[in-house]
């Protein structure tokens, strides 16, 4: 089962973080994704305009809602989505930033698809 078959698991407070080698294992499978200098799950998407990078952030939310796990989420520089994951009830990474991360990057091959389709 892939990460982004997984479905995010409910933390409580005091849940152990992920250790930072298993962490940088999963990043193999998540490319373009890293670790930023505050410790979250961070990847930064490019559109072509601004409602491109709005209508993907919705998809995003969409996303995480059903899971329970939300990412922090900016849109930048008119078309750019900056994703940030991190688990606050373990003060650092937990496998469901690495699930959310995994359906974002499904979603996103999907949304290519879709913008690709809709190109006249």
């Amino acid at each position: 089962m892939t990460l982004a078959d997984k479905k995010c698991a409910p933390c409580e407070l005091g849940t152990p973080p992920m250790s930072r080698q298993w962490a940088e294992k999963l990043l193999n499978d998540l490319p373009g994704w890293g670790i930023d200098e505050n410790g979250k799950l961070a990847k930064t998407y490019t559109f072509n305009n601004f409602m491109d990078a709005v209508h993907f952030l919705d998809k995003v939310a969409k996303i995480a809602e059903e899971e329970g796990h939300h990412p922090d989420m900016c849109v930048q520089n008119y078309n750019q989505l900056k994703l940030m994951s991190w688990t606050h009830a373990s003060k650092g990474l937990t496998e469901n930033d690495f699930i959310i991360a995994a359906k974002a990057e499904r979603a996103f091959s999907g949304f290519q698809k879709e913008l690709a389709c809709a190109m006249p």
